[in-house]
């Protein structure tokens, strides 16, 4: 099994943060969106992952060869089309099954038995409350007769949540070859739920599972959400403090810096970063950043950054500094460099 990793968007919803690093990297409980998604395939031992990459790819390239002893492929998608033409760069690349996962979402479920599925595919689902920023499937008992991307109405619920099994790749590029022929588009892209829409009314057949995880790391809100509950659930580390107070749940990498602080719950605080006099909860702190005399509380910080002063909710990108050490005040702000 081959397995295909889209990747190439802009990530605009994750700004300031993705104006310096593709969405993928963002840190949540200790390591990368993609490198929770990664730890997944590993034990598959896929036969290739082939990364579908864009904007700031070389990131993407330089982050898995250093971390990952996976038989790895790129290719570039030059053109934003959608879901469906970035999956179709790797037609000549792919034949039998193949496994595609968008890295926007962490999710939990068992993909060791995918080959003993008697259907010509799996799609992951998951019941929103707001269906109209998805792809939705319509089900009869487990099986998948229709498929909506982006519906303008609340009837159906079931998000596909960007995991997928097709057992022949060649069907599926096969109906995406159709959908671009036919330019078959929403939103003015070609999206991948309209080219299964294709394969099922070719006679495939879809089925569904449900899942009971799904994590969404497309705004900060849901990272801060995804980073409590990998913390509550295993990803935590405790690195050195000094004359600190830690709340559990979180993660401190072990060259963390940690003085005369209060941390936690929910926080993560990644290498090299620096937490002095302050007061840090439900936040992530990236790479080598600097946090001094602050009050932190559902903020994002990037990597190389420095805040000063109090504060209470911050969403500061890579390589800013931000010092209210003159504005004694609380409120919510953004920051980039």
């Amino acid at each position: 099994m081959k397995v295909i990793i889209p990747l190439a968007g802009f990530g605009t919803r994750l700004r300031p943060h993705t104006y310096s690093k593709p969405k993928p990297l963002v840190n949540v409980a200790g390591k990368p969106v993609l490198g929770h998604i990664l730890d997944k395939l590993v034990d598959l031992a896929p036969e290739e992952v082939i990364f579908i990459t864009g904007y700031l790819g070389e990131q993407i390239q330089a982050y898995v060869e250093a971390n990952y002893d996976l038989p790895a492929r790129y290719v570039e998608q030059k053109e934003m089309k959608g879901q469906a033409h970035a999956i179709r760069l790797a037609k000549d690349l792919v034949e039998g099954p193949v496994l595609i996962i968008f890295v926007d979402t962490i999710f939990e479920t068992d993909l060791h038995d995918l080959d003993q599925v008697d259907a010509d595919g799996i799609l992951y689902v998951k019941r929103v409350d707001d269906p109209r920023r998805f792809g939705v499937a319509v089900l009869e008992d487990s099986r998948v007769t229709r498929l909506i991307e982006k519906p303008t109405s609340f009837e159906h619920n079931l998000a596909v949540i960007g995991v997928y099994y097709l057992r022949d790749a060649a069907w599926l590029m096969s109906a995406i070859d159709e959908l671009i022929e036919r330019d078959i588009k929403t939103h003015g892209e070609y999206f991948l739920a309209d080219a299964l829409q294709i394969m099922i009314e070719q006679g495939a057949k879809l089925t569904a599972r449900c899942l009971e995880v799904w994590e969404d790391c497309g705004k900060p809100e849901t990272v801060l959400h995804t980073n409590r509950y990998l913390l509550e659930h295993g990803s935590q580390q405790l690195g050195t403090t000094v004359n600190s107070i830690v709340i559990p749940p979180v993660y401190i990498a072990k060259t963390a810096t940690v003085e005369d602080s209060i941390i936690g719950p929910y926080v993560t605080i990644a290498d090299e970063a620096v937490i002095r006099n302050s007061i840090v909860r439900d936040s992530i702190i990236d790479e080598r950043s600097r946090i001094e005399d602050a009050m932190l509380s559902g903020s994002l910080i990037g990597r190389d950054a420095r805040v000063a002063g109090s504060f209470e909710r911050l969403n500061v990108g890579d390589s800013s500094q931000v010092d209210f050490a003159e504005h004694n005040g609380n409120g919510n702000g953004n920051g980039k460099g």
